[in-house]
């Protein structure tokens, strides 16, 4: 996947960033560095490969030491819902910023 420098532009616009010309080149090239190893690395196959969940477990049995999942306080919502403008049923209400 190739970029073109309108894809820079319509990226730095909607990321209301301002590139100088000089500076867009230059981000041209290291996205399409960035896309070009993400394509290499998606022909990889790793149809017989476990996923690790942690880079230690390929060289060593690592125990994941995770806490009980039990709750340990109580549900606190109306407390937390006091002081918001606008509450139904439970929810937030917030304006409407997208139309």
């Amino acid at each position: 996947m190739a970029l073109t420098a309108a894809d820079v532009t319509r990226i730095a616009n909607l990321a209301r960033l301002e590139l100088e010309p000089r500076e867009a080149g230059d981000l041209l090239g290291q996205l399409n560095e960035f896309f070009d190893i993400v394509e290499r690395m998606r022909a990889v196959d790793t149809s017989g490969v476990a996923p690790l969940y942690t880079p230690l477990s390929a060289i060593a049995d690592v125990e994941l030491r995770l806490r009980p999942d039990a709750v340990t306080e109580t549900n606190q919502r109306d407390a937390n819902q006091r002081s918001a403008p606008a509450v139904d049923a439970g929810l937030f209400l917030v304006p409407r910023v997208i139309e």
